[in-house]
């Protein structure tokens, strides 16, 4: 088991920047109980976009947790979910702050009651300000509005289509670690405390060092062009088959001598214009066009033995189905064996965190909505006549 196995999560989430939390939470060995909705988490119904009756992204942010469905707008469905908080170790929410506040489930309602409890809030916002209550999702707070998607648009271009999930898991991932520490604080100070990361201060962060040059030198920050980059020695370039690779050339002087040699163009070394970094950032759209022309001529296999041999420093530009052929993909433990619903092991994504001797797994498949209620009630010592009274009154399923 992981290096979180005895730490209980209760998760009241939807989508996916709370339940990715959750999710790496349950693969590094928690018990993390997913408190659903009579309907159940709306991130379900993306199967719609799926052949068969999959939901890839869905089992990949809530495998090896368990699932009670139970309506919390009345007051014994609240009594359940108050039973569950009275030993848990984590409280992992990513509803708005007013949803919360009405429920009765806010941070300061919940820490007082308590003392504990790590509480873990994923927001699209944050918590303060007049916009704490603004809907999001990662394409709105995190890519839009947290400057990503204006800085890799070249004027005149159209903004990319982000793909889903990237600025969620980011802020997942941001959220585990701050779970991670406030468990390792509370050994010490005997309580928990508020936990809370944003889509916005993860766009802020991971797109750090735009924002930094900003805060610190009062400008803009200009998008870049693949034909005229600052340094075209990190860049990327089309083959001859019409496949990319990226030269990693950031110490640009350092590489530059290796970069003229595989290329074979020995009269660039000696060129005005390519002769130091400031040159070739002025001149930077004719070397781009030159190397354009000199890569065009073999294909992506071709070069890879003389960048290597060349001690040229560089990546394959890969799709997703490259990728998960892509052995060091495997060897660096990008995937992982998981199992689904009907027995089956299948490939899944791992999330990107090891450790040395907690070794985690996937230890069960994805849940089905409301799989675990009656057991997990159970274990809370509620009996069946009890469990069969919330059925009747359709407070569970």
């Amino acid at each position: 088991m992981g290096p979180m196995g005895g730490v209980k999560v209760i998760e009241m989430g939807l989508w996916v920047a709370g339940p990715s939390c959750g999710g790496i939470l349950a693969d590094w060995g928690a018990d993390v109980i997913k408190v659903e909705p009579l309907a159940g988490d709306p991130f379900r119904s993306l199967e719609w976009l799926y052949p068969g009756s999959a939901n890839p992204p869905f089992e990949l942010d809530n495998r090896g947790k368990r699932s009670i469905a139970v309506d919390i707008t009345t007051e014994a469905g609240m009594a359940v979910v108050h039973r569950l908080l009275a030993d848990a170790d984590v409280f992992l929410t990513n509803y708005r702050v007013a949803g919360l506040e009405r429920a009765g489930l806010d941070h300061v309602t919940l820490t007082e009651r308590y003392s504990r409890l790590v509480y873990a809030h994923v927001s699209g916002y944050g918590l303060e300000g007049e916009e704490r209550n603004r809907a999001a999702y990662d394409v709105g707070a995190f890519y839009s509005r947290g400057g990503i998607a204006a800085s890799i648009t070249p004027d005149g271009n159209d903004i990319p289509y982000p793909r889903g999930g990237m600025g969620d898991h980011m802020t997942g991932l941001a959220a585990a670690a701050g779970v991670s520490a406030a468990l390792f604080h509370r050994t010490t100070s005997g309580r928990g405390q508020l936990v809370s990361t944003s889509l916005l201060r993860i766009g802020a962060y991971m797109h750090g060092w735009d924002h930094n040059v900003t805060a610190r030198l009062d400008q803009e920050t200009v998008p870049y062009s693949r034909t005229c980059p600052p340094n075209p020695l990190i860049n990327g370039y089309r083959c001859g088959d019409g496949k990319w690779v990226w030269l990693l050339g950031m110490e640009a002087d350092r590489h530059w001598p290796q970069i003229v040699r595989a290329l074979d163009r020995p009269e660039w070394e000696h060129d005005e214009r390519f002769e130091s970094i400031e040159q070739r950032m002025e001149h930077s759209a004719e070397l781009v066009a030159a190397i354009d022309e000199v890569l065009a001529t073999r294909s992506r296999d071709e070069w890879a033995p003389i960048f290597d041999e060349h001690d040229v420093w560089w990546a394959k530009v890969q799709t997703t189905m490259e990728f998960r052929a892509d052995k060091q993909a495997r060897k660096a433990g990008c995937y992982i064996q998981a199992p689904l619903a009907d027995g089956e092991v299948v490939d899944m994504v791992a999330t990107p965190v090891d450790f040395g001797t907690s070794q985690w797994f996937v230890r069960e498949p994805p849940p089905e909505l409301g799989q675990h209620t009656e057991l997990v009630l159970m274990e809370l010592g509620i009996d069946w006549d009890h469990i069969e009274a919330l059925k009747s009154s359709g407070v569970i399923p």
